[in-house]
């Protein structure tokens, strides 16, 4: 990413954090604004997916939610859902977290912007070699389950129904996660 792109990334999330309303989750993907309503869906499968990570990890592990960091491509600025970064990543006052340092990104789909974690976000964490991209989708009742980034894509797609254990023990993650109790839309 360029200084250029970076800077404008800067001048949009000043502009959207005076504009958007509590309970809006708003990023820039490909340099174009998205905003979406936050639900109780949701939120429950990103607690239960930072509850099995804490559980694996303990309480101090790093990993956020909704928190910006700047991925490649043209004006990429995300906010995963859930992100883990590597125990000895340090954030940069002035530019936040640093791509490189992520180890696995969980994306929990909504209606509006579906396309999205499907589409460049999921092109953008395998440009940046995110080990591990997780997709829970409650109106397909499914994850999907993204690794091995290499050339700028994923070369291995897993698919699990809800109710399923997910097996990521052969990742870095080294845990299985339990999706009995996501709930679907």
């Amino acid at each position: 990413m360029t200084v250029e792109n970076a800077q404008r990334l800067d001048e949009w999330f000043e502009l959207l954090e005076r504009m958007v309303l509590e309970g809006i989750k708003a990023e820039v993907v490909e340099g174009a604004v998205h905003m979406v309503r936050q639900r109780d869906t949701h939120w429950e499968i990103i607690r239960r997916i930072i509850r099995a990570l804490e559980d694996q990890f303990g309480m101090d592990i790093k990993v956020t939610t909704d928190v910006r960091i700047d991925f490649p491509g043209f004006e990429n600025g995300f906010c995963p859902d859930v992100m883990k970064l590597r125990d000895d990543a340090e954030r940069d006052p002035k530019r936040g977290w640093r791509h490189e340092d992520v180890e696995f990104v969980a994306e929990v789909i909504s209606r509006g912007t579906g396309m999205n974690d499907y589409g460049p976000k999921k092109a953008a964490y395998a440009e940046a070699g995110v080990p591990v991209y997780l997709i829970a989708d409650p109106y397909q009742a499914r994850c999907h389950v993204f690794t091995d980034p290499k050339d700028g894509e994923y070369r291995t797609e897993s698919r699990f129904d809800f109710g399923e254990r997910i097996d990521l023990t052969h990742t870095l993650l080294d845990l299985t996660l339990d999706t009995a109790k996501f709930p679907r839309d």
